[in-house]
């Protein structure tokens, strides 16, 4: 009986190696590959629209033929702005470079009545502005935060006349100029789509000095800078796809 059972387990155990050595080897998988990730990308030239307040803290003094200078007073020339801009952006990692132009209509206007004849008034009023900047900025995928610097150009309307009369009347003076200056700025900006984004930005004007003749021999002196805040939107075309890990 013993014999007998030695005998079936060495049957047993020999079977068992044989078929596993029948087993076919488990094959070979290869690793998913890794994905990569598209980002937003800020480059390709764009085209937008905006809107939005502004002010300008006007002063005013006076010049007669001896060059006497008189103050007076100062008044905040403000009123809304509307219209658009065009660009180029192109990116490296996450900075981003650009170039921009932009024209907007605006209605910034404000009054005083003059502090050496109480009689009289005076009024500022920009009537529209150009600005050509460079920018400079830093992404976070579809978010991107960036300051602006590049010249400026004004269209503006000054007005001396008599208060009780009003702008226009019997012997008010009248004088519009177009003043070149510098302006430099900031922004925010979110992309909502491949190709559309939309932002808020500040931007101040330096603007000088200025004058403009109310008599043969005497001047109005006008100075003071812009400071404005606009909501914009943007669409962007032309720019590369930019994949990363």
């Amino acid at each position: 009986m013993n014999k007998f059972l030695l005998g079936t387990v060495a049957l047993v155990a020999m079977a068992g190696s044989a078929s596993a050595a029948d087993l076919a080897a488990r094959p070979y998988t290869k690793a998913a590959p890794m994905m990569m990730a598209a980002a937003y990308d800020w480059s390709g030239f764009y085209i937008g629209a905006n809107g939005g307040y502004g002010t300008a803290r006007k002063c005013l003094d006076f010049v007669n033929a001896f060059g006497a200078i008189g103050a007076e007073g100062c008044h905040d020339a403000s009123g809304g702005t509307a219209g658009g801009q065009i660009g180029y952006r192109w990116q490296s990692g996450p900075m981003v470079y650009g170039i921009e132009g932009q024209g907007n209509w605006a209605d910034f206007s404000g009054t005083n009545v003059s502090a050496l004849a109480p009689a009289t008034s005076n009024r500022t009023r920009v009537d529209a502005f150009g600005l050509f900047t460079g920018q400079i900025g830093y992404s976070w995928n579809n978010a991107l935060l960036y300051v602006k610097g590049g010249g400026a150009v004004v269209g503006q309307r000054y007005d001396s006349y008599f208060t009780a009369l009003g702008v226009g009347s019997a012997g008010s003076v009248s004088g519009k100029d177009t003043r070149f200056g510098a302006t430099v700025g900031a922004g925010l900006e979110f992309g909502f789509t491949p190709n559309w984004s939309v932002g808020v930005e500040y931007n101040h004007v330096f603007l000088g000095t200025t004058s403009y003749a109310v008599a043969p021999a005497a001047s109005e002196r006008v100075r003071g800078d812009i400071d404005m805040v606009t909501a914009k939107i943007n669409y962007r075309w032309g720019g590369p796809v930019v994949a990363r890990y």
